[in-house]
């Protein structure tokens, strides 16, 4: 059985366990499953085994060393570790030099006392939503290894839904935390841009990307984020804004806030299971109100276009020296974007500015809307096209079709597992203006506590 991360840092730090042990079921569930799922590009074992012996050291000696103490996470292979090469997915990059320090948020997290465990896949250079690695093989669904697991932070999301870890780390540049979240049957947390550093992470697309937590409840992922806020000159982006902890309102409920159920653009192009779950959930929160984000469809372009050339230019000296070493679908989408013209650029950006201005103003209105996270289930590995709602579509290109047009405006969304009786997973996604995180996890608390939503981890089955 795998524990909450609350509830195994509340027995490392009572003595009913010591972090050495932690570890070891980690470990153990890690060499149990991974050969199904493929989530992990990298197991520190070594790394891991000396620090919860350090970790055991302390606890010995009466100090209390974080909310996180003896906690197994583990990271997207995007993130720096230390002595490790940092291979974001990619072929490429696994010659260059091992980093010479931990990413800002490992620290963090280490900080409160979480102990690293390993790395994990992910698309290439975090440009997909599949995992579909042709370097490192498919990240494979848990609760059907057949299906797709979501990218591009796939192995994040089938880490913990799996059971090997109770907390992992993603990016998010177009959704690529919100959507394997969801197809995975987990919690996941974009938040606001630039409220965590990026700091020896690995950049996609420099004014988009996030990183957040992924989770198996709403208070795992609680802690997680309050572990990682704070400010970090090493990141330009990271706001100077004081922390905003959310563990301890997590439990205050719903009262006062305004909850609206997408309308509009998120009513559309999702299959009929999708809205359903979503109008499920405003029922089950008693609201009635509903609300669009207006120009959210030219917002959606405009991410497509702006990922695109932003990533190409990342990658242009490659593209040139080493094409055949990519991925091909990457390569390709790079390629597109280093041939897309100024003025195309230039129009996304004044789209986005427009939508965000547009955006802003209904925020004003409501505190939190509900859209569905993903448009349709888990695809099967391989699909290159799926029906909803009456029309074909390449599922690859139309996981983020909720996700992509919170990201390009830079606002929090919470990805929540609802419990139900389909055979695969499904989610909705919670958002809320900038630096209102906390409404996001007294909604996503709300629904874990009415039994509505919750993490579904396959190794938790008997």
């Amino acid at each position: 059985m795998t524990a909450s991360a609350h509830a195994l840092a509340a027995s490392v730090q009572a003595g009913r366990q010591t972090a050495s042990q932690a570890v070891e079921a980690s470990l153990a569930r890690i060499a149990a499953s991974d050969a199904r799922i493929n989530a992990f590009t990298r197991v520190t074992s070594e790394r891991a085994r000396k620090r919860a012996a350090t970790l055991d050291r302390r606890l010995a000696a009466g100090e209390r060393p974080g909310p996180l103490v003896g906690v197994p996470f583990a990271v997207k292979n995007l993130f720096d570790i230390a002595g490790e090469t940092t291979i974001a997915g990619s072929r490429i990059s696994a010659g260059d030099p091992p980093a010479q320090r931990d990413a800002t948020a490992i620290v963090r997290l280490e900080d409160a006392g979480a102990i690293l465990v390993g790395a994990l896949n992910m698309d290439e250079y975090a440009s997909g939503f599949t995992t579909e690695n042709s370097h490192y093989g498919v990240t494979r669904n848990p609760h059907d290894p057949s299906r797709l697991a979501g990218g591009s932070s796939g192995g994040s999301a089938a880490a913990v839904a799996a059971g090997m870890v109770p907390l992992s780390l993603g990016s998010d540049t177009n959704g690529s935390i919100r959507v394997p979240s969801a197809l995975c049957g987990v919690f996941g947390l974009k938040p606001t841009y630039g409220r965590l550093s990026r700091a020896g992470a690995q950049l996609f697309a420099e004014s988009f990307d996030h990183i957040g937590p992924i989770a198996g409840c709403a208070s795992d992922l609680a802690l997680a984020y309050d572990a990682m806020q704070g400010f970090d000159a090493a990141d330009a982006v990271c706001a100077p804004v004081a922390p905003d902890p959310v563990s301890a309102c997590a439990d205050s409920g719903v009262g006062g806030l305004r909850i609206a159920l997408g309308d509009g653009y998120f009513a559309r192009r999702a299959d009929a299971r999708a809205l359903a779950v979503a109008m499920d959930v405003a029922r089950a929160l008693g609201t009635t109100l509903r609300a669009d984000l207006p120009e959210a469809e030219r917002g959606w372009a405009a991410s497509l276009v702006i990922t695109l050339i932003e990533g190409s230019s990342v990658h242009l000296p490659r593209l040139r020296t080493r094409p055949h070493d990519f991925d091909p679908m990457t390569r390709d989408r790079f390629l597109a974007g280093a041939l897309a013209p100024a003025e195309l650029y230039l129009n996304a950006q004044r789209a986005r500015r427009r939508y965000r201005e547009a955006a802003l103003r209904v925020f004003e209105t409501i505190d939190v809307l509900i859209t569905p996270a993903v448009p349709f289930e888990a695809p099967p590995i391989g699909a290159e096209r799926i029906r909803v709602a009456g029309e074909s579509m390449n599922p690859r290109g139309m996981l983020g079709l909720f996700t992509q047009p919170i990201s390009v405006i830079g606002l929090p969304a919470l990805v929540v597992p609802i419990l139900s009786d389909d055979a695969l997973p499904r989610a909705v996604q919670l958002v809320a203006a900038p630096w209102n995180e906390a409404a996001l996890f007294r909604v996503a608390r709300a629904l874990e506590t009415a039994g509505v939503a919750g993490a579904r981890i396959t190794g938790n089955r008997a």
